[in-house]
């Protein structure tokens, strides 16, 4: 058995090897999409277009306004003379955020009256408005708490020591400066892992049928066995070899800290790349082509990576939905991932993940098994 076994492992890897193609896709793609994600995709916004219509021309709104000119977070384009020129920029998609402050700003706030700041932010992506609101409302916050202070001394500087204040401090664990990148780059490490493995199992056995050489290789003393070992082993070693090389390009290039054990994230690895070897067979098994592969993977992947919380929380999902993300194996091998990396985390925390995601490749591997002996047959 071993032996027989052992030739069709060195047939796979020269397989592969020899086609210049197939090398380049093992490490070139990976490598740039990890790059190209890892900048890609994240939460934070920068230098939001924005433009101003001060009707009031005075101090006190120069002075709001200079405070969203000098934050990263907006891009001040222009400031405008007319409401409508505003709503037009809105319109025609020049400007996410305006900025209106009507005349008698100031002179409310020497009143002691509220002075309204009007915001008008195109919603159309819900994501960035929400968060530019959220900027937009810190820094005016800021600019009112700071006005009132400076009125009180100079009114009655005797009250400032007795004014009762509350002083907000932050402690935020595991990732300090809050950036989304380290989120995210364990998440596009199992997502590209996720891809690459199912597209090569499942291309390479129905490549094997499509062209003829599948039936070669059942009349020769192979048992179908040894065949599904011979064809889904290489691709667990080169997932694996993919895995390590995706990890050490977002942990180096983007500097995401690793806290945890290797050997728990080799675990963590290993058995999701169970669970994709039995996904990526069992795809094989119900596809004739690799065209029929691909659209069948394809219709796979896709809720895997959305019902994983890769980008999404699975918390904000309607709670039907929340019971099917239990059946996608990248969602236990996230939370390891980012456990692993951000939190440090060992076994005796993750135990639960592995445990499902050593059931799930255990029960995708034996389905996958008995319907390939039945297409073979």
């Amino acid at each position: 058995m071993f032996a027989r076994l052992k030739q069709m492992l060195i047939k796979e890897f020269i397989h592969v090897l020899r086609d210049k193609r197939a090398r380049a896709v093992l490490i070139g793609p990976p490598i740039i999409q990890m790059l190209v994600f890892g900048y890609a995709a994240t939460f934070e916004i920068h230098h939001v277009s924005t433009v101003v219509v001060d009707l009031d021309h005075s101090q006190q709104s120069r002075d709001l306004i200079s405070r969203f000119t000098s934050s990263p977070y907006f891009d001040v384009q222009r400031q405008l003379t007319d409401s409508r020129q505003l709503r037009d920029l809105i319109d025609r998609g020049d400007a996410t955020i305006g900025l209106e402050i009507d005349a008698g700003f100031a002179q409310k706030l020497l009143n002691g009256q509220t002075a309204p700041l009007q915001v008008i932010v195109d919603a159309t992506n819900s994501n960035t408005a929400l968060i530019a609101s959220s900027y937009v409302t810190q820094i005016a916050l800021r600019f009112a708490r700071d006005y009132q202070q400076d009125r009180i001394y100079r009114v009655a500087p005797q009250l400032i020591s007795q004014l009762p204040s509350v002083e907000l401090e932050q402690r935020p664990w595991y990732n300090p400066e809050l950036r989304s990148r380290w989120f995210f780059v364990p998440g596009v490490i199992g997502s590209l892992t996720l891809v690459l493995v199912i597209v090569l199992t499942a291309f390479a056995v129905v490549r094997e049928r499509e062209i003829g050489t599948l039936e070669q290789i059942m009349v020769t003393p192979i048992r179908p066995t040894e065949f599904i070992l011979g064809k889904t082993l290489p691709f667990f070693l080169i997932g694996l070899f993919d895995v390590t090389l995706i990890a050490l390009v977002g942990t180096l290039w983007f500097q995401v800290p690793f806290r945890g054990h290797i050997l728990v994230l080799l675990a963590g690895s290993v058995l999701f790349l169970i669970c994709m070897l039995g996904v990526g067979l069992l795809i094989s098994t119900v596809s004739s082509t690799q065209q029929q592969a691909m659209v069948t993977a394809f219709f796979f992947i896709m809720p895997a990576i959305t019902f994983s919380g890769f980008g999404f929380p699975i918390s904000t999902m309607p709670e039907w939905l929340q019971y099917c993300t239990y059946l996608s194996p990248l969602r236990y091998f996230l939370i390891v991932l980012r456990a692993t990396y951000l939190k440090g985390v060992g076994m005796d925390i993750l135990w639960p993940q592995m445990a499902a995601m050593a059931g799930l490749g255990l029960s995708l591997l034996i389905i996958a098994i008995l319907r390939f002996h039945k297409a073979l047959d």
